[in-house]
């Protein structure tokens, strides 16, 4: 997946990345070694990223199309759980 490791090297000066859902319209991704808060990534199929606190659900950064990250916001609250494992396992804390 060429596209994906571009994304990681510009964002994120390759740092590992796991895809914990892929939705129609984007996928949710968290990064090992990433910075606090605890959030996960949004890349949406069109090459927009957003920054979403799992704890809160707030976007810290970045811009999604509203159907976008209301489908990727509604499977993130319903697995919020399972989001911050992840978060912490990747990022031992």
């Amino acid at each position: 997946m060429p596209f994906i490791l571009v994304v990681v090297q510009r964002l994120h000066y390759n740092l590992v990345m796991t895809t914990v859902k892929r939705l129609s319209r984007a996928k949710i991704c968290i990064y090992a070694g990433d910075h606090s808060p605890p959030h996960f990534h949004i890349l949406a199929n069109d090459g927009r990223e957003a920054l979403v606190a799992i704890v809160t659900m707030h976007l810290l950064e970045g811009s999604l199309e509203r159907s976008t990250k209301a489908e990727a916001l509604e499977w993130a609250q319903n697995n919020r759980d399972l989001l911050y494992d992840e978060w912490m396992r990747l990022n031992n804390e």
